[in-house]
């Protein structure tokens, strides 16, 4: 049974309207995705309903959402056995869909343990003794755990076979073969592959029963006439990295692309407030708001958009010269889409993409997929935005010199030189200021940011930075080990107890736990709410922070 990439509608489908699990789709729509690509359109129903699958795609084109987000829908997150396993060939891959299962399983009962070679066993048989619903694993080390009995295969319901054709390429045909004669006779078995070798169509004849064939293609192919880059940058200096190229980067309009709706009012309010004509789009904002906005942005009255995938479908303004991937997206294919906002109408782009050292395999897979490499950037420094501002405040004082109504500002200038005997150059300079009012007019070098612990030694503890006026330290029970960040926190915490953004302050993440500031008094309200909160899988047990040396009263789910 074949199942082509759908055509589109007038009215597309959204992943509301795919049946998944509210949970999933809660964190789904966390992430800021709306509108399911072609192969998680065709491919999610038919997992969904219990069909064998065997997609043709690309990485590129959503492929890891198409299988973790039925699995994730289906997984009885009461039982503790291992239900589902994928198969991956590189360690990179399997902690790519090791990462997405986490993002998409935020708000499930689930733990997810990546497997690979080159690691230490000792986190990973820990992992699997104290229960992982979903192993995600390159097919050596999944034999290895086999063999040692620490991988229990007999409760597997669901199997998935990633990039196989990459798999057979390396030399784990028999390691695949020994692992699926392994599992269960009655499984739901979705094998995705680039091309379909005889290998694979051997294993997929031999072990998936009349499986759906989904085909999809990557359209990944990007313009010529745009300039790709890319700047390495840690991701609590993003803003300043953006307000540094917007004032040194030559730019007639330009979209800066975000994960989330929340985030592209975020971004656009601190833009404001750094004097830049900046507008946020997204999923919420009326259409008549959008449209306003389009025009604004045409025309000249704002020159950045700050902007969600789904808000930006469809946008076409010939004056777009640059777009900025302020988050780097997790689908190669979200990326060329973005990109191909630029350089429209036959005029060159610039595409700019700001990258974080632990996103350096999302930056890998772009270029894999694009068959293109990005060239690295570097940031505009200190002295570089000084030059510019310079140059600009020269040229503002030229312009200012032919503006109607400088005469009678002359006589007035005068006036106060003769009667105050203050030579020419003092008074504009005191009126120069006097414009900033209070903001400094050069740029200095931030501070360098605090070299990050070795998670084998005990951190040290932030003694001269005490909360923020009104906030108190809380301790949660999810740290480094559990694979989450400060988005993960805020968003579990902020959703769960009715908090906004601006009731957090610094989120502190360890190895086994996280110090989070929040609200001294927290209300009855929340505490009850979040009792029962969990981020990966794992209840947070909020409580307030003893400080070192004392114990942490958990509570035992």
């Amino acid at each position: 049974m074949t199942s082509p990439e759908p055509e589109s509608t007038g009215t597309e489908t959204t992943f509301a309207d795919l049946q998944i699990h509210p949970s999933v789709l809660r964190a789904v729509t966390d992430v800021g995705y709306e509108t399911p690509s072609a192969i998680q359109a065709a491919t999610i129903p038919a997992m969904l309903a219990g069909s064998d699958v065997v997609g043709l795609a690309q990485t590129g084109t959503g492929k890891t959402a198409a299988f973790a987000i039925p699995i994730l829908s289906k997984i009885d997150t009461d039982s503790r056995a291992t239900q589902a396993l994928v198969l991956a060939p590189t360690r990179e891959l399997a902690l790519q869909v090791a990462e997405a299962f986490g993002r998409y399983g935020a708000h499930l009962n689930v733990n997810v343990l990546p497997v690979y070679g080159g690691s230490s066993y000792g986190p990973q048989l820990a992992g699997l003794k104290r229960g992982a619903q979903i192993v995600v694993g390159t097919p050596g080390r999944v034999i290895d755990h086999l063999e040692k009995g620490s991988l229990d295969l007999s409760h597997l319901d669901y199997m998935v076979l990633d990039e196989a054709d990459e798999m057979l390429q390396m030399g784990f045909a028999e390691d695949v073969e020994r692992i699926l004669a392994d599992t269960p006779e009655y499984k739901q078995v979705a094998l995705f592959s680039a091309t379909m070798p005889p290998g694979i169509r051997k294993i997929t004849s031999k072990y998936l029963h009349d499986p759906v064939e989904v085909t999809v293609k990557a359209k990944t192919q990007t313009a010529e006439n745009i300039t790709q880059r890319y700047i390495q940058v840690s991701g609590p200096r993003k803003m300043d990295a953006l307000t540094r190229l917007l004032e040194v980067e030559p730019f007639e309009a330009m979209i800066v692309f975000v994960r989330t709706k929340q985030a592209t009012e975020e971004v656009a309010e601190k833009l404001r407030a750094r004097g830049f004509a900046a507008a946020a789009i997204n999923g919420d904002i009326p259409q008549a708001v959008r449209e306003r906005t389009i025009s604004q942005l045409k025309d000249g009255t704002i020159d950045i958009l700050i902007a969600t995938d789904v808000a930006a479908r469809g946008l076409d303004v010939e004056r777009i010269s640059h777009v900025l991937n302020y988050d780097i997206p997790h689908d190669p294919e979200s990326y060329v889409h973005r990109i191909g906002r630029t350089g429209r109408a036959g005029r060159s782009g610039t595409a700019l993409l700001f990258v974080t050292p632990r996103e350096r395999h999302l930056l890998n897979s772009i270029e894999r997929v694009t068959r293109q490499k990005l060239v690295e950037s570097q940031l505009p420094s200190v002295e570089d935005v000084n030059a510019q501002r310079v140059e600009k405040f020269r040229d503002s004082i030229s312009e200012a010199l032919n503006a109607p109504g400088i005469d009678l500002f002359r006589r007035l200038i005068e006036d106060y030189e003769r009667d105050n005997n203050v030579p020419l150059a003092d008074i504009a300079a005191a009126l120069a200021v006097q414009s900033r009012n209070g903001e400094a007019f050069l740029m200095t070098e931030p501070p360098p940011e605090k070299r990050r612990e070795r998670e084998d030694r005990p951190p040290r503890r932030e003694k001269d930075r005490p909360p923020r006026e009104g906030l108190a330290t809380y301790r949660i029970s999810v740290g480094k080990r559990h694979k989450v960040g400060p988005g993960h926190i805020v968003g579990a915490i902020a959703n769960e107890g009715g908090l906004n953004r601006s009731d957090f302050g610094h989120i502190n993440i360890r190895l086994d736990y996280s110090l989070v500031e929040l609200p001294a008094k927290l209300s009855k309200q929340t505490l009850k709410a979040l009792e029962e909160t969990r981020i990966s899988g794992v209840k947070i047990n909020l409580q307030p922070d003893r400080g070192p040396g004392k114990p942490h009263h958990k509570k035992h789910k």
